[in-house]
């Protein structure tokens, strides 16, 4: 995997600075340490730091054509490109290298910014044609891997794989955007196109951005959409059970092509086991595996990864989390470089860590969730749409405004018990799944929140970059609805983002077979009884499993990649939770109420409530700010 930079005057053909286009390459020598290139000219800057995977002796960056009219800079693998080379082979196009690199600057030249359709696999990159003087980005299709960018006023575009690669430009405005900060708090993370900067923006998955000279408009472009097409007539399960077995099994092979030593992620699930399953039975050697252990037993699932690493044969590898290990805690905001809530990161970073030792490539389970509707929560909600359905509208209005006014109390029965179900009664189908699966629920942080910090919001909520997906989804069925936000929100936002800075932390490359934009497309056509039947999750996916896992790694409950919380914060790190809710640099944001913070945390310190993960929300926060300076 590698890192991209690029500095590019929209407005003239200033000589860039390389000296500070080196800084700013060099801070992301850990997503590539094998060598670094930087192309100058007039205007342009492009830089890269490169993990070398294929084509070790060749495929360095920048990468020119033929006549050097075009030039690349990128990050990802593009897994059709023999293909795809081929092709361009036949087109008249002279390759000089065996790297997917090169596919891309003459496809640009034989397809132009429709190029970007013709690639299968995960990317971002950097095109300069200087013929057109056109500047073009591109991310790929699911956003597995990062793009950020920012428009300084002196009509400088700058453009990296990392935020910490901007942050060094002496020009980057730094202030903070309060609506991505209400974002971070309901959802925990910041999702795309904002960052934690006003002025800085991540490009949306499936989009290009093209820049002319002499013009400072970005265009931005959506080239790819999860379809979640129909079929006039469904499939027979069990075909389309053998179908998904074929296609995880092609998705994984055609990601097993490096020159350098790899590997799988295995946390004794169905997803990570399905993949490590079909590398098992491609390829000729053992499979080196790893996963991390914790020492409270109802988050540790070691001894499933073990079953299934013994199964197949496996060179298995475990770690541990330390939860008195508070460098992870200041560690975070270097890695994400913006707040960033998932706790979940501090047992990826440790298991990247463990992988590193033998492998440089890994593949990982990420996306089964998404693509085969396997959270506990898609369930959960349709219970809800269920139960509201059968209420008349009226009532649940009325209800829903009782909610806004009613104290939590444990006098009630069902689902009237707690003041969030009275609130989400009277919710639509959106701002309820919004709510219920936040990290911090809206009446919470409006009752954190400052007035200060309320006033500067001017009303706007998180629930609107739901709203906004929601809106241009191409279905209106319930369960493909609420996958299709995942898919746009969470999965790129927080899942992606973990992985891609944790596994880079380490110089790893993660490669994803469940997130295949073939296998998507086509998982979103399945009727949703393939994808959930009553609470069952992934269904057609245990059944196109059963030939190659036990029983019980398919049909045991999900625990998730969950990290105690609650025990450390009454524990080990109680103190460090405490400093850092009272900190002055927290306060100095003017984003919280100091007494209601302080009342949240002695809630949570006596046993009344878990409030671990709005607790973490906040000691993540202000992590950040003390890396900004406070």
């Amino acid at each position: 995997m590698c890192g991209l930079v690029g500095i590019f005057d929209t407005r003239e053909r200033h000589e860039i600075d390389g000296a500070l286009l080196e800084r700013l390459n060099q801070s992301q020598l850990h997503r590539g340490p094998d060598e670094g290139g930087m192309h100058l000219e007039p205007g342009l800057g492009l830089a890269h730091r490169r993990l070398s995977i294929i084509d070790l002796s060749g495929g360095q960056q920048p990468l020119f054509n033929e006549d050097q009219s075009v030039v690349v800079v990128y990050n990802g693998e593009i897994y059709n490109f023999a293909e795809l080379a081929r092709e361009l082979s036949a087109l008249g196009h002279v390759f000089r290298t065996h790297c997917d690199t090169e596919v891309i600057v003459h496809a640009w030249e034989a397809w132009g910014e429709d190029c970007v359709k013709r690639f299968r696999g995960m990317f971002a990159f950097a095109l300069w044609d200087r013929n057109s003087e056109v500047l073009f980005l591109a991310r790929d299709r699911l956003g597995i891997k990062p793009l950020y960018y920012s428009l300084l006023n002196d009509g400088m575009l700058v453009f990296a794989s990392e935020l910490k690669a901007l942050k060094i430009h002496p020009a980057l405005d730094r202030a903070i955007d309060a609506q991505a900060v209400e974002e971070y708090f309901a959802l925990g993370y910041i999702p795309e196109p904002r960052s934690i900067f006003r002025n800085t923006h991540k490009l949306r998955p499936g989009h290009t951005m093209l820049v002319r000279r002499g013009d400072a408009t970005l265009r931005q472009s959506a080239y790819w959409d999860v379809p979640f097409d129909q079929p006039a007539v469904a499939p027979a399960f069990d075909e389309a059970a053998d179908e998904l077995r074929r296609r995880l099994r092609e998705a994984v092979e055609i990601r097993l092509i490096a020159e350098v030593p790899l590997g799988a992620f295995l946390s004794g699930g169905v997803d990570s086991s399905s993949v490590v399953a079909m590398m098992a039975g491609i390829s000729q050697e053992a499979v080196n595996t790893c996963s991390i252990a914790f020492g409270e037993a109802e988050f540790n699932e070691a001894e499933y990864a073990a079953t299934v690493a013994e199964k197949f044969g496996c060179r298995h590898r475990v770690g541990a989390v330390d939860p008195n290990d508070d460098s992870l805690i200041d560690l975070l905001p270097q890695l994400y470089d913006e707040p960033f809530a998932d706790s979940s990161a501090m047992p990826t970073y440790r298991v990247c860590e463990l992988a590193r030792k033998n492998v440089t490539v890994v593949l990982s389970g990420d996306g089964g969730d998404e693509n085969f509707a396997g959270y506990r929560r898609y369930a959960e909600h349709l219970n809800d749409l269920s139960a509201k359905a059968r209420m008349p509208a009226v009532l649940r209005r009325l209800l829903g405004a009782v909610g806004g006014m009613y104290p939590d109390t444990p006098l009630l029965p069902g689902i009237l018990r707690r003041r969030q179900g009275l609130i989400s009664i009277g919710q639509d189908a959106v701002a309820s799944f919004c709510d219920t699966n936040a990290v911090m629920k809206r009446d919470m942080r409006m009752a954190l929140y400052s007035e200060g910090f309320r006033r500067t919001l001017q009303g706007y909520e998180a629930v609107e970059v739901l709203r906004a997906h929601a809106a241009a989804a191409p279905t209106d069925d319930p369960l493909s609805l609420v996958q299709y936000l995942d898919l746009k929100t969470y999965l790129p936002g927080d899942i992606l983002t973990k992985v891609d800075r944790a596994s880079m932390a380490h110089s790893i490359e993660v490669r994803v077979p469940l997130l295949d934009h073939k296998l998507v497309e086509w998982a979103s056509s399945l009727p949703t009884g393939f994808k959930r039947r009553g609470d069952e999750g992934k269904y057609i996916l245990k059944k196109a499993m059963e030939p190659l896992l036990p029983e019980d790694i398919l049909y045991r409950p999900k625990r998730g990649f969950a990290v105690p919380l609650a025990q450390w914060f009454r524990g080990p790190l109680r103190d460090r939770l405490r400093n850092a809710l009272t900190s002055d640099a927290l306060m100095d944001t003017g984003v919280f109420d100091r007494g209601r913070l302080n009342r949240l945390f002695a809630e949570h310190d006596r046993g009344a409530r878990d409030l671990s993960s709005p607790l973490w929300s906040v000691l993540m926060f202000e992590a950040f700010v003390q890396s900004e300076g406070g």
